[in-house]
């Protein structure tokens, strides 16, 4: 087993994981083994922050509700409600409550007042995105405010004749959102309205509502502006995708379950894939769902694969997609110990600094003839590095020890 690699540890800032690539690419992803750790989203800020004053990125997208996310980003670019505002609204599972998360969204505020201030065009100002969808895991939003604001943004600027229903037939259809939400209909296909007529209705006029915005898209962002029209598309997939999700949450196929995981890693690739489209953006999740590989995970005693977002953008965008995985060597708060030796990890702890950036090529080659052992977390909620994964990783940044830190901002 290689034992030195202190030659390819490199400092984790914006220089040095440019110098891994052979370009900007449109989107740089930061994955992460583990969520809610702070340690981990202040080397992600610190990192964003040097890559969008030295890079030009402008956009910072996060592992978080898509519509949520439209508070935040009203907050960060004209600067509309407050950040206390920002923070309760703008985030899922829970992590507007994250002390990181919110010196993330107060920094982007202050650099674009500075933006103002010095006249820079709109063009230079920093933007926020989640990139989910509204989903959590015990259960999936209502399709309403996605469905409602898509319709009501192209009645107000097409013909009602063009229009595939009015906004009654929308809510009759609809009905009481308790019954989209309902928790039960996670484990329980039965519980689910998903396949009922009136969503099967709904979703042929989700697509009708889709193909109008798209043929209407000339005169759309003249009536209004590109950013509207953006918004409305983020609808629209939105709509779409949460239809198909509870279609799915209605099925009692064995492929139930790795068909919504598959939804919903396709949602956040179309939400990347639209980002990119309006400018170069930073993109933090877990490594699951950046990763370029196949992703895949046991659940009830059956084995689930599915494709994961990263690997549907990488297809499409090629090298303009990039993809730095995090790993770590110890998570004690969590019952994650010291990685034994022969181990992936095992051999990253042996190098001496806090944390560290390694080419994931040169990695790889230096363990061809010594495959490292996989892994094993005494946690459920930390995934370790698949040493396989290395030829489809652009860079590595490996975080030595995880402190326990309070995860609620002040």
């Amino acid at each position: 087993m290689v034992t030195d690699l202190s030659a390819a540890a490199h400092a984790v800032d914006a220089s040095q994981v440019m110098r891994l690539l052979p370009g900007r690419p449109r989107l740089l992803a930061l994955g992460e083994p583990t969520h809610g750790e702070e340690a981990l989203l202040d080397l992600r800020n610190t990192l964003f922050r040097q890559l969008v004053e030295q890079e030009g990125y402008r956009t910072i997208a996060v592992e978080s509700d898509c519509v949520r996310g439209l508070a935040v980003d009203d907050y960060v670019a004209s600067g509309t409600g407050t950040l206390d505002a920002a923070m309760e609204r703008g985030f899922s599972h829970g992590w507007g409550t994250s002390a990181a998360n919110r010196e993330l969204v107060r920094w982007m505020r202050a650099y674009n007042v500075r933006a103002e201030d010095e006249g820079r065009p709109a063009s230079e100002r920093l933007r926020f995105a989640g990139f989910d969808g509204p989903l959590e895991i015990t259960h999936a939003e209502s399709p309403r405010h996605s469905l409602t604001a898509l319709h009501r943004y192209l009645s107000s600027l097409v013909d009602a004749d063009l229009l595939p229903c009015t906004a009654d037939t929308l809510d009759r259809l609809l009905g009481l959102d308790d019954q989209w939400t309902e928790p039960a209909a996670m484990t329980d296909p039965a519980r689910s309205v998903g396949q009922s007529a009136e969503a099967g209705r709904l979703r042929l006029l989700a697509d009708d509502l889709v193909a109008l915005l798209d043929a209407q898209t000339p005169h759309l962002i003249t009536a209004t502006s590109r950013d509207e029209w953006d918004r409305a598309r983020l609808y629209g997939r939105t709509a779409t995708g949460l239809l198909g999700y509870h279609r799915w949450m209605a099925d009692t196929s064995h492929a139930r379950m790795a068909r919504l995981m598959g939804l919903r890693d396709g949602m956040m690739a179309r939400n990347l894939l639209a980002l990119a489209e309006r400018g170069p953006t930073l993109v933090h999740a877990h490594n699951g769902h950046l990763q370029r590989r196949r992703s895949s995970m046991r659940m009830a005693g059956l084995p689930l694969e599915w494709w994961s977002a990263g690997a549907i953008v990488s297809a499409r965008l090629g090298m303009r997609y990039a993809f730095l995985a995090t790993a770590l060597g110890t998570l004690r708060h969590r019952g994650v110990d010291v990685p034994p030796p022969d181990t992936l990890e095992g051999l990253l702890h042996t190098l001496p600094e806090s944390h560290c950036l390694l080419d994931a090529a040169r990695l790889a080659d230096a363990l061809a003839d010594a495959r490292p052992a996989p892994r094993v977390s005494p946690w459920f909620g930390y995934a370790p590095l698949d040493a396989d994964h290395l030829p489809d990783t652009d860079g590595v940044v490996f975080v030595r020890d995880v402190p326990r830190a309070s995860t609620h901002a002040p």
